[in-house]
């Protein structure tokens, strides 16, 4: 590959192809169209697309307590549908599990047995005997929840909070340059942490009617006691290191008799926090995990009754509600998110003569061009946000909370539909120049000092803050990291910007894309895989290294895109498609899945045609598979979760199956060599 002197590089070209077979090619071009038309199908009347993020019934069931604890129990027009989602998601066992494809889980089994008996089920409902029956069978039963399991009880009265872990909200008055503060932690971490540090230091209790038969039922043997403390959840996946467990006992000393003052100053502030953070989000929050804490926390602080409502009212852009499933909330929305990879995959064959596209393209422009953040929230220093202007969020923007692979997929599925529509009858609307610079500085901002970027945020405390993970269910969240995926995204865009932005910023661009490239080849397993932080698993970190690293430059014969290239192919099933277990994310390994999917294999047709001739075995026998398990309306099942946060919480993101597939197809159609389609690389070729 050369290089300019200007330091863009150009596409790198591609490799001598041969000719697939013609069967192949007619088929391929079938399947795209079919799924042209399904995704244009699926477009909301805004222009945007979002599909619902499935995880478990856990804040379903706190929405249900949250409003029993309030005195604002759900509406009795809501229950059925409410029950239904219980009903559609209960496992043969009789329990709920922590995602769509595990067992039961003593947390959220004793959660969704408290939720349907405040909703007026009886004991002998089939429902409530059958979570009752799965928990009294388990070693402790509902003794044994993890540390959140006994904190969402002891709000009910039916945990002791002697033996809830201490959260004391005295660390928030601690001086800013203490490596522990809670400002230096993640943004989802701190929210929660703040809201239920109020809640804990307040002893908040509302003991529903339901509580004496509620304690028999979760607890037939003997009630929790102080010592209940130190014991394990069942669902715990990662143990509380050694030097929290020694925090822990120090601070349930301080607990016995806490300083009046000071706990008193620490629980105005955590509510300040707690009203800031529900102002500036339009009283959403950053997800419904920490608004219903939010909620809690305004009403134990006597905050007026249009207050709290406002609050329980904000939680409904959470909502998801249907026939077939019932009332159930989401943990996030994803509409700039989806919608930004829809606009890649219809638009990767280049021109096409399906109908509605062109049209479906400008509405979907014009919403993600609208959902772009202007301006910061006010005050932002009162819960220490980082600058969100020029930003896009996860979802369409309401809570302001941008996250950096959300705004470099948009940006750069923006600037890449309008080349492709360039010329045309019907090209797409581009933000203006101004909004482009502000999206690219925005990136700059959350990349963090080993050239890896963040999410929300730059990274703001030590690593060694891990050891201090409270979970139990989690890992990885208690402060920002550099993720492959966001380092990988952030590149692509930078060199989809990077003609857009005055030259101070594009020489800064460069900078910035030289460290995360060789960020990027920094973490490279010796496989030749990447590992993921938010998708299942090595196929998915993959594939965001190898789009990335495209787009910065690098040639594909670069020997850790060789590499990256000859796993794909070792990990290819017999049938010629990929599949990849979710269990490989808590492993921290590549986990083969008993069969191929859709989605993993569209990943790695995806990196793989930035790699190989579009006629390499691989790809064609990749390529085969996907049209022979389309189905008729031009759709394909997943049946497994894709997404992942936190290490263990997997989510099936119900859409992917309806674009990246799409997007594997067109670039195969396209004969494109890289699935970046930017004009130019970021910075030079070299590592």
């Amino acid at each position: 590959m050369t290089v300019t002197g200007s330091g863009r590089a150009p596409h790198p070209s591609p490799s001598p192809t041969g000719a697939s077979p013609p069967t192949l090619t007619a088929d391929i071009r079938a399947a795209h169209d079919l799924a042209v038309r399904h995704l244009l199908s699926l477009q909301r009347d805004d222009g945007s697309w979002e599909g619902e993020m499935v995880w478990n019934t856990m804040i379903l069931s706190q929405y249900v307590i949250v409003r029993e604890l309030v005195n604002r129990p759900v509406p009795k027009e809501r229950h059925a549908a409410i029950v239904r989602h219980y009903e559609t998601t209960v496992t043969g066992e009789g329990g709920w599990g922590l995602h769509p494809a595990s067992g039961p889980s003593a947390y959220c089994t004793t959660l969704a047995h408290v939720a349907l008996r405040l909703l007026g089920l009886p004991p002998g409902h089939p429902l409530c005997a059958g979570s009752a029956a799965w928990l009294a069978a388990q070693p402790g039963g509902a003794l044994s929840v993890p540390t959140w399991g006994k904190f969402w009880l002891a709000l009910l009265g039916l945990y002791d909070w002697r033996a809830v872990n201490p959260l004391p909200p005295e660390i928030f008055l601690l001086p800013h340059r203490v490596p522990f503060h809670p400002d230096r932690l993640y943004c989802h971490t701190r929210t929660i942490y703040q809201a239920m540090a109020y809640l804990y230091g307040a002893r908040f209790t509302v003991r529903p009617r339901v509580a004496q038969a509620l304690e028999g039922e979760l607890f037939p043997g003997r009630r929790p006691r102080p010592a209940d403390r130190a014991r394990l959840g069942t669902d715990a996946l990662y143990p509380p290191a050694p030097v929290l467990r020694a925090v822990f006992t120090c601070l349930t000393w301080y607990e016995r008799a806490p300083m009046a003052g000071p706990r008193a100053r620490a629980l105005d502030r955590c509510l300040r926090r707690v009203r800031h953070e529900q102002q500036v989000t339009a009283e959403a929050g950053i997800s419904p995990v920490s608004s219903l804490l939010n909620v809690l926390v305004l009403h134990a602080a006597g905050a007026g009754a249009e207050e709290v409502d406002r609050a329980l009212a904000g939680l409904e852009s959470w909502c998801w509600q249907d026939e077939e499933r019932g009332i159930r909330y989401a943990g996030a929305r994803s509409h700039s998110w989806d919608t930004a990879f829809a606009l890649e995959a219809l638009f990767a064959s280049g021109p096409t003569a399906v109908a509605g596209r062109a049209a479906a393209a400008e509405r979907a422009a014009s919403f993600l061009i609208g959902a772009q953040l202007r301006g910061d929230v006010p005050d932002p220093w009162v819960t220490a946000r980082a600058s969100a202007d020029g930003g896009w969020c996860f979802s369409e923007g309401t809570h302001r909370w941008p996250v950096s692979d959300c705004t470099a997929e948009a940006a750069a599925s923006l600037l890449h539909t309008a080349d492709a529509t360039r010329g045309t009858e019907a090209p797409t609307s581009l933000p203006g120049p101004e909004r482009l610079v502000r999206a690219h500085r925005f990136l700059l901002e959350r990349q963090n000092r080993d050239g890896g970027f963040g999410t929300y945020e730059p990274r703001r405390g030590p690593r060694l803050l891990e050891r201090l993970n409270p979970s139990e269910m989690f890992t990885n969240c208690v402060v920002e990291d550099s993720y492959i995926e966001c380092t990988g995204s952030a590149l692509v865009a930078l060199a989809a910007l990077r003609d857009h932005v005055p030259t101070p910023d594009r020489r800064a661009g460069d900078r910035a894309a030289r460290r995360a490239r060789r960020f990027l080849l920094s973490r490279q397993a010796p496989d030749g895989s990447w590992p993921a932080a938010w998708g299942v698993h090595r196929i998915y970190g993959t594939l965001f290294a190898v789009r990335g690293l495209l787009a910065a430059g690098l040639a594909p014969g670069h020997p850790g895109l060789e590499r990256a290239a000859r796993w794909l192919e070792r990990v290819q099933r017999e049938d010629g498609g990929w599949g990849e277990h979710h269990r490989g994310c808590v492993e921290r390994r590549y986990v083969p899945d008993e069969t191929s999917r859709p989605v993993q294999t569209a990943w790695a047709l995806l990196a793989l045609l930035g790699l190989r001739p579009a006629a390499a075995p691989a790809v064609e026998r990749g390529l085969a598979w996907l049209c022979r398990h389309q189905r008729a309306d031009g759709s394909w099942r997943q049946e497994a979760p894709a997404g992942v946060f936190f290490g263990s919480a997997m989510l099936d993101y119900r859409l992917y199956a309806a674009y990246f597939p799409l997007w594997a197809l067109g670039v195969r159609l396209a004969g494109t060599q890289s699935v970046t389609e930017d004009d130019g690389a970021c910075g030079s070729a070299a590592p």
